[in-house]
């Protein structure tokens, strides 16, 4: 059974692995037809997507910090208010520092673990 037992310890290991640029682990975070805000109002709906979106920020070496602001959960849904910053450099040496609050839905899966369903970084943007 994977560890991930709270929606806040499916955050918490988000980042670690994000800051580690451990991709595959992180596309094992998202439900198969999982939905990413990639920017403000820009959503994508496939896992290819969503692996290279977060693959542009680890290739550019940024690091991630995040933490839960907030749980509701209902049932087998819980909805998380996080806040977030991204920090790095572009290929041309200028510096990316990016901050927010975002909203992540993830779903309890059978084996009682979580899945994220749908994550926008991006808030009410």
């Amino acid at each position: 059974m994977s560890k991930f037992l709270t929606p806040k310890d499916l955050l918490d290991s988000q980042v670690k692995e994000f800051n580690r640029g451990n991709i595959d682990f992180l596309m094992t975070l998202y439900e198969m037809d999982a939905c990413f805000a990639s920017k403000p109002g820009q959503a994508v709906n496939d896992l290819d997507s969503i692996r290279r979106t977060l693959q542009d920020f680890i290739h550019m070496g940024a690091k991630l910090e995040a933490i839960v602001r907030r749980v509701i959960q209902a049932s087998d849904l819980a909805l998380l208010i996080t806040e977030w910053s991204i920090n790095g450099n572009e290929p041309d040496g200028k510096p990316i520092n990016l901050v927010g609050r975002g909203t992540v839905v993830l779903r309890r899966q059978p084996n009682g673990t979580w899945l994220m369903v749908i994550e926008n970084p991006w808030g009410t943007e």
